[in-house]
């Protein structure tokens, strides 16, 4: 069921208010050899981001294109973080249901998604190689990849784990990292939803920054670390409004940007892209920036989890996101793709 706008869809949308607010678990993973399991996918093409309109452009966000993904598959959805390997193209992605997910975005002559290739789906293991059946441990929401690694951001059992990238077997991690942030700051649910690197020209040479949904510190900013560089050590993001942060990836210019998520039974589901000047990722600092893009149930949106920033053959800084359906069959599963003008 599709429900594109207006108050029923509202009504649904608070149908499925656990979900969003991930207090409600998804479903468990059966415990079964680790395999690499082609999905089927079908893909239908988003032209308009602002439902009804024709307008292109937001801010400084320009609207390419965009996909709603469905399969026959039980284990498809709940899609909560990705990168590319290939800019615009080859993707590895975690699920918070313990899975890896990898595929390849097509693109038609005008540069707009076409489709998803290629899409599989593999269940994480743990450091002994047994295949994690307890939603606890298995609630991936961060990612960051480089040089073949891919860190991965766990939520409810907070830790942050290395893979080493290999789409057609991944194995257990080889090594966990410290994150800086003491563990009990780190509220229930509430973790580390953004792993990504920092730009390599920055004060953080490209080292890991992590970034909670919603731990506050006694003054209500979010708790960050750079947990890797010269400069690391634990900061603050600033709350702004009712948003949460669900993920992030450094610009070219050693900005990062953040999207957040916001949602009440009222109005649904919002979410927003957060600009956040480089120079505040800082150790002992209060990180902010401006609100490049905000965007609520009249646009084509679901509960968006996870954000990459890319480059284009052409040289346009490109922003997708995607959506995590919650396994729920009132929400969707989307790809969203934009440029980015610098001014």
């Amino acid at each position: 069921m599709i429900f594109s706008r207006g108050g029923f869809r509202q009504t649904l949308f608070a149908a499925t208010a656990l979900f969003v607010a991930g207090i409600a678990l998804s479903p468990c993973i059966a415990a079964g050899p680790v395999s690499v399991d082609p999905i089927e996918i079908s893909a239908r093409t988003i032209t308009r981001f602002h439902i009804g309109r024709d307008d292109k452009q937001f801010g400084p966000l320009e609207f390419v294109g965009g996909l709603e993904m469905t399969s026959p598959s039980r284990d498809f959805g709940a899609l909560s973080a990705f990168r590319f390997l290939k800019p615009g193209s080859d993707f590895i992605g975690v699920a918070d249901t313990g899975f890896w997910f990898f595929g390849t975005v097509t693109h038609d002559a005008e540069k707009r998604p076409s489709g998803i290739q290629n899409f599989r789906m593999q269940e994480m293991a743990d450091e002994a190689g047994h295949l994690i059946d307890e939603k606890w441990d298995v609630d991936a929401e961060g990612l960051a990849v480089k040089d073949g690694i891919a860190t991965v951001g766990f939520e409810r059992n907070p830790r942050v784990a290395q893979f080493s990238i290999a789409p057609e077997e991944m194995k257990p991690p080889f090594r966990q990292l410290d994150f800086l942030v003491p563990a009990w700051e780190l509220r229930r649910n509430r973790g580390f939803e953004t792993v990504t690197h920092a730009s390599p020209n920055g004060q953080h040479e490209g080292g890991l920054v992590v970034v909670s949904e919603k731990s506050l510190d006694k003054a209500g900013n979010i708790y960050a670390a750079a947990i890797e560089g010269p400069h690391k050590g634990v900061f603050t993001v600033k709350r702004n409004g009712d948003f949460d942060i669900t993920d992030g990836a450094f610009l070219p210019d050693g900005d990062l940007l953040l999207l957040e998520r916001s949602f009440s039974m009222a109005r649904g589901v919002k979410m927003r892209l957060r600009r956040i000047y480089g120079e505040s990722v800082e150790k002992g600092a209060v990180a902010d920036g401006p609100v490049l893009l905000e965007a609520d149930m009249g646009y084509q949106i679901d509960s968006m989890e996870g954000l990459d920033v890319w480059t284009r053959d052409d040289g346009a800084v490109m922003v997708s996101l995607v959506s995590d359906d919650n396994h729920s069959m009132l929400q969707r599963n989307l790809y969203l793709e934009f440029v980015l003008h610098e001014d």
